[in-house]
């Protein structure tokens, strides 16, 4: 009886054993890949609201792990990497410079699923995703082309990828439809966060008469200098108004969330496959922060009207006639720019003033 018992233990220890086992290879583990800190209070700060997400959403079917601060390149490659080979099922590269190293990693680990965002570059087990910040760069547009005094909008540029030169001419478009005397000075840092530098140029960027400050960057910095010097500014990524609440006219906020907790439970289930996503205002991956109650009643309803437009497909941000700067039409009359030219953007619209770095 003794045996049997001994038996019996032995095996119901085998068989629980197998359970756990079973519960955790069925839990995905999800990497992160942020170039910049999780309290940048903009770019990664939202892209890490949608890990947290993840967790809230799947509770203890995943396990999710991120690393900060990983610069554009040969780290890049390495942190990439070794996520795929400690068991991470699911990446996500949160900046258009992991794209190649991405790829790379894609094609050596091909059981791993990878999501890189902002980029272009698929494979069989890589996705690409990104929002049409354009069409809340619209919307702003309309807005600082209101409140502008002096006729002068300054614009913070990270790196001149099409993502940056697309919101650029989208806010100058909108600008310029509501104030023709608009103008727009850019300062290029090279960085996506650094707030010394982009305090720098946004003191330079008023210097120069700018009365409304603009980011393409992740720190709050450019509010805060906003603040301190009496302009306007708009916060990018995130919420940025407890930064400079008497500055801060509106953000345009990235809702990373509802992807991130889709795509993980499409690997769950088995669904995943590579595709390519590019929302906007109507899926809800962009949206507004509350505006600035200093703003008149009759812009606020302007620039709630172009989202809604935007919205149900009655405006749109690039329709034609547009030229470059050399005066050549890049969209005709009547015409809407397709998905290829934004993507592709390399160039500046007809009156924006200076030159595209190479």
């Amino acid at each position: 009886m003794k045996f049997r018992s001994k038996l019996a233990t032995a095996a119901a220890a085998v068989i629980l054993a197998a359970g756990v086992s079973s519960a955790v290879q069925a839990q995905l583990k999800i990497g992160f890949v942020y170039v910049g800190p999780i309290g940048d209070h903009g770019w990664s700060y939202e892209h890490n609201q949608g890990r947290l997400a993840i967790e809230k959403a799947l509770g203890d079917k995943v396990m999710t792990t991120y690393v900060e601060k990983v610069p554009e390149g040969a780290d890049a490659q390495r942190v990439i990497s070794k996520l795929a080979s400690s068991g991470h099922g699911l990446i996500f590269t949160t900046s258009f410079g992991y794209m190649n190293p991405t790829l790379r990693a894609a094609k050596r680990f091909p059981k791993v699923k990878f999501e890189h965002a902002t980029g272009f570059k698929r494979a069989p087990n890589m996705s690409t995703y990104s929002a049409r910040f354009y069409e809340g760069r619209y919307v702003v547009g309309k807005v600082v082309g209101n409140m502008t005094k002096s006729n002068v909008i300054g614009y913070i540029g990270s790196f001149p990828i099409p993502e940056v030169i697309r919101g650029i001419n989208a806010t100058y478009l909108a600008a310029k439809s509501v104030n023709p005397n608009i103008k727009m000075k850019i300062v290029w840092v090279s960085t996506w966060f650094d707030p010394g530098k982009e305090a720098d140029a946004a003191k330079t960027l008023i210097d120069q008469g700018a009365d409304v400050i603009m980011q393409h960057t992740d720190s709050p910095a450019p509010v805060q200098v906003a603040q301190q010097r009496g302009v306007w500014a708009v916060g990018q990524a995130s919420d940025m108004t407890n930064f400079g609440p008497k500055a801060h006219l509106t953000s345009i906020i990235d809702n990373w969330a509802p992807y991130y907790v889709a795509r993980a439970k499409a690997v769950l289930d088995g669904t995943w496959k590579s595709t390519d996503t590019w929302d906007g205002f109507k899926p809800g991956m962009v949206q507004m922060s509350a505006f600035n109650k200093a703003i008149p009643a009759n812009v606020v309803a302007l620039a709630n009207a172009t989202r809604d437009g935007i919205t149900n497909g009655t405006i749109f941000p690039f329709a034609g006639e547009i030229k470059d700067q050399a005066g050549k039409v890049r969209v005709k009359a009547g015409a809407k720019a397709d998905d290829g030219l934004l993507a592709g953007m390399n160039f500046y619209v007809q009156g924006i003033d200076g030159t595209i770095p190479k």
